[in-house]
């Protein structure tokens, strides 16, 4: 990449003229040309890592050492993490965090929807990894740049209304009923999303493979709404509030594949994420607990927000790194897998019969997760 100096001129204790230079290039020209639009992910290259390392040292004032492998012991695990992108061991990882993030999913989705208030469990787990987060935020992750902020304006509205219309689903609708609906809008939506904003294309395989995920998850939904005893009507507002909610799924899906893209140290995103994200939703739950006439224990209330925030922990971030090493629409299809570990969690630890139907539907959703995911 002509006119950038390489990272191993920037080196010893010296702060000449060239080091200013570098310093203003990056602080002044480099920055806003890479981290002021999406780069298409197919386009990563070495001058990527080589400029996003450069950065960091010219604004620490360190030296940064000659590593044209980007590799060894002076590397860290972000820098390891940007030098995956495009590889084929980025796309093995990627696709054990969407995995990863499916079967979290699955057990973040029913902590929600267990027996206490929807409204005060996403409290508690919102309070609880704030609370985490926030040390490490502060003191260990470097922080955001100035344009990040701007856009952690953006995660935090849009996960605030995902997060209020997934609520209130769950108060309307059976969880078996309301969840795959959510998670069933959500791949195709991403798919088509990520191809607008991150120029991703699908072969006719994959897409075959995304609409049998998307028709077996909503035929899974179908099945469980024969089977749910919920008012018709209830119901009918439940379901299309988790249609709306599955919407945000997919916007906030992409909108956060396209912030960690934008960062230096994909870890700052992630570790703020958390800090923004966990800012509001606890003081609508409060007042929501304050309003009731039988407020339930809080000890109980507490270790479920414990809980589901370290399941959060892995969830969200898995996924978020997942989409900045593969595609985001891959990423957001392997994660709609978690119907299937829901149900089989429904099955094995509370002895919910499953029946032939929705085992067979169960393997078909796999089966469109493979076509996606090998299908390219």
């Amino acid at each position: 990449m002509s006119g950038l100096p390489d990272i191993g001129d920037v080196q010893g204790g010296h702060r000449g003229p060239f080091h200013t230079g570098v310093q203003a290039l990056a602080n002044r020209v480099v920055a806003p040309i890479c981290f002021s639009r999406v780069t298409p992910f197919r386009g990563i290259t070495r001058a990527r890592i080589v400029i996003r390392r450069t950065i960091r040292c010219t604004r620490r004032g360190i030296s940064c050492q000659n590593d044209n492998k980007l590799s060894g012991a002076g590397m860290t695990l972000a820098e390891w993490l940007i030098s995956l992108e495009g590889t084929n061991s980025g796309r093995t990882l990627a696709l054990i965090l969407a995995v990863a993030a499916a079967v979290l999913h699955a057990v973040f989705g029913a902590l929600q929807k267990g027996r206490h208030d929807p409204w005060l469990s996403r409290g508690a787990i919102d309070a609880s990894y704030f609370l985490m987060a926030l040390p490490v935020a502060l003191f260990v992750v470097p922080w955001p740049e100035p344009h990040i902020w701007l856009l952690f304006a953006g995660v935090m509205a849009i996960h605030f209304v995902y997060k209020i219309l997934q609520v209130m689903s769950y108060d309307r609708g059976a969880y078996t009923v309301v969840y795959p609906v959510m998670r069933g809008t959500g791949p195709l939506v991403t798919v088509i999303a990520a191809g607008l904003v991150f120029q991703e294309t699908f072969n006719g395989v994959q897409w075959g493979g995304v609409i049998l995920l998307t028709a077996a998850i909503f035929s899974l939904a179908a099945i469980n709404l024969r089977d749910t005893p919920v008012g018709r009507q209830r119901l009918a507002a439940g379901l299309v509030l988790a249609f709306l909610t599955g919407i945000m799924v997919a916007t906030y899906t992409t909108f956060d594949a396209y912030v960690i893209r934008q960062a230096s140290n994909p870890f700052t995103v992630v570790f703020w994420f958390y800090v923004v994200d966990g800012i509001l939703f606890p003081f609508i739950a409060l007042r929501h607990y304050l309003r009731l006439e039988k407020k339930p224990p809080l000890p109980g209330l507490t270790l479920r927000g414990i809980i589901g925030a370290l399941v959060a922990f892995g969830s969200f971030s898995s996924i978020m790194i997942a989409t900045l090493l593969d595609k985001v629409g891959e990423a957001a299809v392997l994660r709609e897998t978690s119907v299937v570990f829901a149900a089989l969690i429904g099955w094995i630890f509370l002895k919910e019969q499953v029946g032939p139907l929705r085992a067979l539907l169960m393997a078909v959703i796999a089966g469109g997760a493979v076509l996606v995911e090998f299908g390219g």
